[in-house]
């Protein structure tokens, strides 16, 4: 902001740099970017490789467990819709405009994507950690292992909406923003 003096008021005012407002904005967007992408590789690699591993291990097993196979489809059903769900973003990116508030309508899309994706993994822990545990109960394993195994998969959750929350947050700052710059437009 810079302070402008109003001379038929005699009064101070303020102005915006519209060149340094756009170059924020567009810090902002290239680190949603950034940590979207990482997110997503991410995801999809652990997912496929971890679907991959317990299938492998449970074909080669004498008694396989059907959990296992429930568990191996899901992270392959979860890896391929985060990858449809990148490519179906990648190609939504040509619809705004590099203007000063089209980058920042693609910052907020950017952000509303990664509130969504980081949703989607929290919530994604539930249905992994009901399939791991039955499994567990099917193999015969201690109760120990089994709590453990809860005792991760709630710290992860409890993780992972201390992330979600800090997404949620940027993207809010990203709406207030706008609601201020489109407020001074009218």
């Amino acid at each position: 902001m810079k302070k402008i003096w109003d001379e038929q008021n005699k009064e101070p005012i303020y102005g915006i740099n519209e060149t340094a407002l756009h170059n924020r904005i567009l810090s902002k967007q290239k680190q949603g970017l950034h940590i979207t992408r990482i997110s997503e590789i991410l995801g999809i690699v652990a997912y496929a490789v971890a679907g991959i591993v317990v299938l492998a291990v449970n074909i080669f097993k004498q008694s396989p467990g059907i959990f296992m196979f429930i568990l191996s489809a899901w992270m392959l059903i979860s890896a391929s819709y985060i990858l449809v769900s990148r490519i179906r973003r990648i190609n939504a990116d040509h619809r705004f405009d590099r203007s000063l508030q089209g980058d920042l309508s693609y910052a907020i899309s950017v952000a509303s994507y990664q509130v969504r994706f980081s949703w989607l993994v929290r919530w994604n822990i539930i249905p992994i950690g009901l399939i791991i545990i039955l499994g567990m109960f099917e193999g015969g394993k201690s109760i120990w292992i089994i709590t453990g195994i809860l005792i991760f998969l709630v710290c992860s959750s409890y993780a992972s909406g201390w992330e979600h929350s800090i997404y949620k947050r940027r993207k809010r700052e990203l709406e207030i923003l706008q609601a201020k710059l489109l407020s001074e437009e009218l």
